[in-house]
């Protein structure tokens, strides 16, 4: 399946003050932050998102966008794996209020500050291992999470996804030429595998993934 563009008006931050502070990080901060505990969420913006807070409507347009294009409505189950605080899941809720949802969260941090109303449908676990039974989720979403495993991590994960859901969107780093590619290595401090827009093509293929992927290309 081609590259989709689900996520057109996903928010984008302004990178190019941040890349040179990150160019200093040492390999002890990049272990840091991949603990994925305070200091990647709510600490320095140099080890990660420098404060990780719910802005209401910040996600409103790409979730309007989800609901479109996998026609959701209040019968529908969405699946948000790497759902950080749950403000996705939220987002979702508001506009669909029916909706059966559930996230899984890799970072206990997160799950012990996630949204109130949101963190009874909050798991902790990782993505190359779902607890969920097959076929459970109409949609499963997983953003900015693949790519953070080892490569027979990413392939696992691909899999579950596809097993627990009948639609899936992920959106993971790519790049397509040697400036993006230390652009990105230069950005993203937790991510373990970073490939070109044809090795990815490669391991979709290896693991018949045929459903709906995007890039975050820097």
């Amino acid at each position: 399946m081609p590259e989709a563009n689900i996520l057109a008006r996903y928010p984008k931050s302004n990178r190019s003050a941040m890349l040179q502070v990150r160019e200093q990080v040492s390999q002890t901060e990049r272990d840091l932050a991949r603990e994925f505990d305070y200091e990647y969420f709510d600490g320095s913006r140099k080890l990660g998102l420098g404060g990780y807070k719910y802005i209401p409507g910040f996600w409103s347009d790409p979730v309007d966008d989800m609901i479109s294009f996998y026609s959701l409505d209040n019968s529908s189950s969405v699946l948000d794996v790497g759902c950080g605080k749950g403000f996705t899941l939220f987002e979702f809720c508001q506009k669909l209020p029916g909706l059966r949802i559930r996230g899984l969260e890799i970072s206990r941090y997160c799950v012990n500050n996630s949204l109130p109303i949101i963190k009874p449908h909050i798991d902790l676990g990782c993505c190359s291992s779902l607890p969920y039974d097959s076929n459970t989720f109409d949609l499963a979403i997983s953003l900015a999470t693949v790519h953070n495993l080892d490569l027979s991590g990413v392939k696992r994960s691909l899999r579950e996804l596809m097993r627990v859901s009948k639609r899936t969107l992920i959106k993971v780093n790519g790049y397509r030429t040697e400036e993006e590619r230390a652009k990105l290595e230069q950005w993203n401090l937790v991510a373990n595998t970073i490939l070109s827009v044809s090795e990815w093509e490669s391991v979709f293929d290896e693991v018949c993934y045929d459903r709906e992927w995007e890039f975050f290309v820097p």
